[in-house]
């Protein structure tokens, strides 16, 4: 019988382009729910800056806001990305989605009723932000499940315009609705906003994910992630490289309020270079899939640095608004080309497994880089010159994009789909819940075609890799003195559990390298697995 085909299936042989994630209804119901949900977060981030100066708070307690919103994604993250690989990504969604309605509601009756104060509002930011920021990894490890790997970069264009047109809507939506009916007002309307994410998820039929292995503690899935980064030289080099261009292009974004106020002392010069940034970003990622059809990643990527780099340095020349307005323009294009991209390269080099906790690290990087990048920036435009800082960050956003002779980003094609395929171990006697829970040592037995030793050896460096980031935290390659050509490869992995798991974890794109192993050797290599036992166990 044939199998009917699905949206995503259908989605992806219609003719590429921006637009079609957007045949996928589920992606297409979720982007305008999440934009609207977006407007509602724009307009309480509006309210609550003007809310803190409403209630006579000092400069210090404003400042506190923008903290207390961004705290919790530091603090969070790593757990964030656990529990979304752990558990059901729709539920915890619904959850968190139904926390920071709560919050929101709980703060639009405190204020409705002139019982906030500046700490209570600190906290109840703080509350609702750490809503959002459990909830971030998973919502980006969800859109691979939604559109097709090709179509990642596109949806992750859209999701760049959705927000930038809610950067756009909600502020100015914030400034009206407080100026007509107050601040609870807007609160109100972050509280509905959540409304359609809400019924949109609810109403998804997520695919039961079967899992044979028992499932991961917090801590251990932490760890896991954490293992498989460090032993994925793929995401390490994204990681690098992303961590580096926002280091360095932070100072657009932390001095282009000082850049506005040199040129136009009113506020609404700022924001117009905002929303020429924001214009920019949505021009950008409308250029982007016709760049795809005739530049590879890599050339977009550092294209897009390097005129983001450039435009840096420009600005500090400028001294016109008309002028500054265009360069911001180009910026913005050119960041959201670097952005998209990377996020959907991200994407693409986990598996299943582990996607919400790389992204989360991913997180970590970026807003990291970000944040000590805008103090860095900041602290030379204080004690030299805002020009100075503007000059030495453009340059080194520019320098950045030499990494691409010698630190390339990595093919995003790879089929990360599992690839159980090696015999499951039996436990032919009954042992305790002590040994099981103990370390494991798993030993394989190759016998080694002569005139391919050194190339076996060299394989299984290789293979270590996989090892470690599946699971093992010790491994080693030995030979045997006695019998000729025998070689032993061991790894320790830190329970019988964590070893089922490790069945699960290899993926398809590993085939290859198994494949090199398996032709410098002769016949089946013998596995054996042994629990550790010590002198009261025997």
């Amino acid at each position: 019988m044939k199998r009917l085909d699905t949206e995503k299936d259908i989605a992806t042989r219609d003719p590429a382009g921006l637009g079609r994630p957007l045949r996928v209804a589920l992606f297409r119901n979720l982007l305008i729910a999440d934009l609207v949900s977006d407007i509602g977060t724009f307009m309480q981030n509006v309210g609550a800056a003007w809310l803190m100066v409403s209630l006579h708070a000092g400069p210090g307690y404003v400042a506190l806001v923008q903290t207390a919103a961004s705290l919790p994604y530091f603090l969070l993250a790593l757990p964030a990305g656990s529990a979304g690989d752990i558990f059901d990504r729709r539920r915890l969604v619904l959850s968190t989605e139904s926390w920071m309605m709560a919050v929101a509601l709980i703060l639009a009756i405190l204020t409705m009723g002139g019982l906030t104060s500046p700490w209570l509002l600190l906290v109840l930011t703080f509350a609702l932000s750490a809503g959002d920021a459990f909830e971030n990894p998973t919502w980006r490890a969800i859109l691979p499940e939604l559109v097709s790997k090709d179509d990642l970069a596109a949806a992750s264009a859209l999701n760049g315009i959705e927000f930038n047109l809610a950067r756009a809507v909600g502020p100015a939506l914030a400034g009206m609705v407080i100026a007509v009916a107050g601040v609870s007002t807007a609160f109100l309307a972050n509280v509905i906003s959540f409304c359609g994410v809400i019924v949109v998820v609810a109403r998804w039929k997520r695919p039961v994910r079967k899992q044979t292995a028992p499932p991961e503690t917090m801590t251990g899935a932490t760890i896991a992630a954490v293992r498989y980064v460090r032993n994925s030289p793929a995401i390490l080099t994204v990681l690098v490289r992303t961590g580096l261009v926002l280091f360095f292009s932070s100072s657009l974004f932390a001095l282009l309020p000082s850049v506005a106020r040199s040129v136009d002392s009113k506020a609404i010069g700022y924001g117009l270079l905002l929303g020429c940034f924001g214009a920019g970003a949505i021009a950008g990622a409308l250029l982007m899939q016709t760049l795809r059809a005739r530049f590879s990643t890599e050339m977009i990527i550092s294209a897009g640095v390097v005129i983001l780099g450039a435009a840096i340095v420009a600005i500090t020349w400028l001294h016109h608004l008309s002028t500054l307005a265009v360069v911001v323009f180009v910026s913005g294009a050119a960041w959201v080309l670097f952005i998209s991209l990377i996020n959907a390269l991200v994407q693409n080099l986990a598996p299943d497994w582990v996607r919400a906790r790389v992204l989360a690290i991913f997180t970590l990087v970026y807003m990291g880089s970000f944040a000590l990048g805008s103090a860095a920036w900041g602290g030379v435009a204080q004690n030299r010159s805002v020009r100075l800082a503007l000059l030495c960050s453009g340059l080194g956003t520019v320098g950045s994009a030499i990494l691409a002779l010698f630190a390339k980003l990595p093919d995003s094609t790879a089929d990360l789909t599992p690839w159980n395929h090696w015999r499951m171990p039996v436990i032919v006697k009954e042992v305790s819940d002590e040994l099981l829970g103990g370390p494991v040592l798993v030993t394989i037995e190759y016998s080694v075609i002569g005139e391919q030793e050194s190339e076996f050896v060299k394989v299984m460096r290789q293979y270590a890799r996989v090892r470690r980031r599946d699971g093992a935290y010790q491994w080693g390659i030995y030979r045997d003195v006695e019998v000729a050509n025998r070689f032993v490869e061991i790894f320790l992995v830190d329970s019988w559990a964590e070893h089922l798991r490790q069945h699960e974890r290899q993926t398809t794109a590993d085939r290859e390298l198994e494949q090199r192993v398996y032709s410098c050797v002769t016949g089946e290599p013998k596995v054996r697995h042994l629990l550790y036992a010590d002198s009261t166990e025997l």
